[in-house]
């Protein structure tokens, strides 16, 4: 049987009380999880340093 390709990669992540407390209110200030904030506030840092590669969107 093939193996399935994940779109996703797991980690573990170590953040302080402080940091963990804001990031929580400001994803849920944006309505999204605190994951989803997390991978929001990724993927603009690497948008805005270059680093991340182009992607086609849907409507192309």
């Amino acid at each position: 049987m093939a193996k399935k390709e994940s779109s996703t990669k797991n980690f573990v992540l170590r953040v302080d009380t402080e940091t963990m407390e804001a990031l929580e209110k400001w994803a849920a200030d944006e309505f999204r999880s605190t994951n989803g904030q997390l991978q929001w506030i990724i993927t603009e840092a690497l948008k805005k340093s270059g680093r991340l590669k182009k992607t086609r969107s849907a409507s192309s």
